[in-house]
């Protein structure tokens, strides 16, 4: 099956048709500010959604969303894993370029012991700090993995409020007696240890509910950052056995009434239309979780690769009359876009350091011709650049990446085997899963792909060619 054939057999209707330049009526920004709410899924795949193919469970109200809205098709985080795609999302930046291109956490297991002083920097500019500027209410409710110190929480990047785990759920003694008690923090005080986890999901939308109750009659920027579906898995009473697809069911369907909540505030206190919702995960599935992890179907691989099914994610967005009802759109948008996207419908100044993310606003808005304003995206993995994509072509450079050898089961971890792709072309539109080389039938576009990549090197640098890039910020430290 094609890429347009099963965008097509997953469509929320007739009026989902795929249109390759996201052509639909001109639609611009009105003259107030709006509000905006960025809900974010970790770990949650590109098959995890009900009207992008998710099977055993269902998710209604984002299905909704996309029927009302938009399903974005070719949406890419900035990192394959958690703190680099928030930094990337945040900053509008590549996560290289604000010096933080692996995942931190505390001191604990020894891979994090060189981690654990490390954060966010104060000079880089937040979509916080930026629309805060504007008279915007902020707050981020839920997982932050941006800097567990006091220096480096949200309230310290532009968050009016702060409620959530400061790093993953699985950064915690049950997992590894290495790590330490689990913090759940309020502001910037531990408020609790080792919560219990089958609540999160429901207290970080009490949270948010609450936030956009508070702030109704001001423009609010909400930041919801679920902790789920990321391994260990846990779900609250109300949907525990409600799928059949077992527990990682249960999760999702739970997000999704989150998802729900939101909505239903948002109606019910007139909000409607002029709040612009967006929904996505911060990377592909753990799949050496087995039926504890997502699917990225039809995509190849999933978290920690630079293949699709790593990077590229379901996103949805919701502006009722400014963003078009029931469609598709296959242009390439990345999260990095939203932050100059955000401030330009905000009306607030672009930040003063050099970002990467562009004002995608025409497209998201379905103008008539509008085009990504992306030549290419670029797959860094850590610091090495390891694919670039351009159009429907994506390169891949000789790289070794991990797959899945042994399958696990009920949250145990199955095992992963290292393997190595070779330098291999391939055309996204036609060949999703990443499984025809068509390098040798291409050349040209193979010089194309690798000049842009040495521009990229040249910028920000790349490990698997030990170039060092002359525009690498450094990352906050203790």
């Amino acid at each position: 099956m094609d890429r347009r054939e099963f965008i097509k057999s997953i469509g929320v209707g007739a009026a989902a048709m795929v249109m390759p330049g996201c052509m639909g009526q001109l639609i611009s920004p009105g003259a107030g500010k709006p509000n905006f709410i960025i809900i974010f899924a970790d770990d949650q795949g590109y098959g995890d959604v009900g009207c992008f193919g998710a099977q055993g469970f269902q998710t209604p109200h984002l299905d909704r969303m996309a029927a009302e809205g938009t399903r974005f098709t070719d949406f890419y985080v900035g990192a394959p894993v958690c703190s680099p795609s928030r930094a990337a999302l945040l900053t509008g930046c590549y996560p290289q370029r604000v010096g933080l291109p692996r995942v931190l956490g505390p001191a604990g297991p020894e891979w994090t012991r060189d981690l654990d002083h490390l954060g966010m920097s104060s000079q880089e500019e937040t979509i916080a700090e930026l629309l805060k500027g504007q008279g915007y209410a902020t707050g981020c409710f839920g997982k932050w993995h941006l800097g567990h110190h006091r220096q480096f929480l949200p309230t310290r990047h532009g968050f009016d409020e702060y409620f959530g785990l400061p790093y993953s759920n699985d950064m915690w003694k049950p997992s590894d007696a290495a790590w330490p008690d689990l913090p759940l923090i309020y502001q910037e005080e531990v408020i609790e240890y080792n919560p219990d986890q089958r609540q999160l999901t429901t207290r970080y939308t009490q949270r948010a509910v609450e936030f956009i109750t508070r702030n109704k009659d001001k423009p609010f920027f909400l930041y919801l950052a679920h902790s789920m579906p990321h391994v260990p898995l846990f779900v609250s009473d109300k949907f525990k056995g409600k799928s059949s697809q077992g527990l990682y069911g249960d999760v999702i369907m739970e997000i999704d009434w989150s998802v729900g909540r939101i909505l239903k505030t948002l109606e019910e206190l007139g909000l409607d239309n002029n709040t612009l919702v967006m929904f996505m995960s911060d990377n592909g599935p753990w799949l050496v979780y087995g039926n504890h992890s997502g699917s990225a179907r039809p995509l190849r691989e999933g978290k920690f690769t630079s293949f699709d099914g790593g990077q590229r994610v379901p996103c949805i967005m919701r502006f009722p009359g400014r963003i078009p009802a029931g469609r598709e759109c296959a242009q390439i948008i990345t999260a990095m876009d939203t932050l100059p996207t955000l401030v330009t419908l905000a009306g607030a100044k672009m930040p003063k350091r050099t970002i990467d993310g562009k004002n995608v606003w025409p497209v998201l808005a379905g103008q008539v011709g509008a085009q990504s304003p992306h030549e290419a995206f670029y797959y860094y993995n850590g610091w090495n650049l390891e694919a670039v994509r351009s159009g429907p072509w994506k390169l891949h450079f000789q790289h070794p990446y991990q797959t899945v050898k042994t399958i696990g089961n009920d949250g145990i971890r199955g095992e992963y085997e290292n393997k190595t792709i070779a330098l291999s072309l391939f055309n996204l539109d036609i060949d999703p899963g990443e499984e025809n080389n068509v390098a040798e039938e291409h050349p040209e576009i193979v010089q194309r792909l690798s000049r842009l990549a040495e521009t990229m090197r040249r910028d920000l640098g790349d490990g698997l060619t030990q170039t060092p890039g002359k525009n690498r910020r450094p990352p906050g430290k203790i």
